[in-house]
């Protein structure tokens, strides 16, 4: 049994390369798990406004994004999901859990969820990434095992990107000669991508969180340094889903959004100025980015998530 890089000598520096290499496998995959849930949720968003007479300029401003953005999106955020740590990627996975749990809690049953889907793509490519460090882990053939994930990954991404396109250029015509089989399929039961999204993100946040707090234990030497750092994580999160439940019931559009990344990231950063470590600032930083960057290419879908969720409101 050998690892990728067990077929070269022992060269100072190599082992490094070599954990470069498998970080930005990782950063791969859970890049590619973002796009394939964008690229989702722009086909249902796209099917919900093709249906809707008064939703045409937002059909017409997914149907226009820029080709190029996603794969610039994908190669972004993979450098991204390479450079931050562990340790602060196990933090984002664990408060988007508490977050989404309270959401779903307070929305009720059959309140509609685009816009939480679109919130949880950074969290979403920390998840993966945490979830694959701890299952891999000591793994002999680890470097081997990234590059098929990140291969199958990559296809998945590549096909659901090619699905989007397709829809936003030939579903009203396919739909409407009963042309395409896919387009029929999608016209028959497209109403049912947020019912897969929703129990794939559960089963992939699941394991997330499982992998995130094994991740962030294994650095404590004893119970009661354990307890000094979950005690004030804990309150720290609980009053940040207590803000931000109360400041997206008082506002509207798309500054809320970004305001809530700004007190989150504020929140991480204070807390892990007491109880982190040099680095684990820096990568705060490289999250805070990374979530902006993710909401800014998601800009024209959370729009269209937001207008869905005015329309059932009424």
């Amino acid at each position: 049994m050998f690892s990728l890089g067990s077929w070269l000598p022992a060269l100072p520096g190599l082992a490094w390369g070599w954990a470069l290499l498998d970080a930005l496998l990782q950063g791969l995959v859970g890049a590619c798990a973002v796009s394939v849930l964008c690229s989702l949720l722009k086909v249902y968003l796209y099917i919900q406004c093709v249906n809707n007479p008064e939703r045409q300029a937002e059909k017409e401003a997914i149907a226009a994004q820029r080709p190029l953005l996603e794969p610039l999106h994908v190669l972004v955020l993979t450098g991204v999901l390479a450079l931050v740590g562990s340790r602060v990627a196990a933090l984002v996975v664990l408060e988007f859990s508490l977050r989404a749990v309270s959401s779903v809690l307070s929305l009720g049953k059959g309140a509609h969820s685009s816009q939480l889907y679109l919130l949880c793509q950074y969290s979403l490519g920390c998840g993966v990434s945490c979830g694959l460090s701890f299952l891999l882990e000591g793994a002999p053939q680890r470097s081997w095992n990234l590059a098929l994930a990140a291969g199958l990954a990559g296809l998945l991404a590549l096909h659901a990107r090619r699905l989007a396109r397709h829809v936003c250029a030939l579903y009203e015509l396919h739909s409407r000669a009963r042309y395409c089989g896919v387009c029929i399929l999608l016209l028959a039961a497209g109403h049912g991508i947020p019912r897969l999204l929703r129990n794939a993100l559960a089963l992939t946040f699941a394991v997330a969180d499982l992998a995130a707090v094994e991740l962030i234990n294994r650095d404590f030497l004893s119970t009661g340094e354990a307890v000094r750092f979950w005690t004030p994580l804990t309150i720290c999160y609980t009053l940040l889903v207590i803000y931000m439940q109360e400041e997206s019931r008082q506002s509207t559009g798309r500054g809320p959004v970004f305001r809530t990344v700004v007190v989150r990231m504020g929140g991480l950063f204070i807390l892990l100025l007491t109880v982190g470590r040099w680095t684990d600032i820096l990568h705060v930083f490289m999250s805070f980015f990374g979530e902006l960057w993710c909401l800014l290419c998601s800009g024209v879908l959370l729009e269209a998530g937001r207008g869905q969720g005015r329309g059932q409101g009424h």
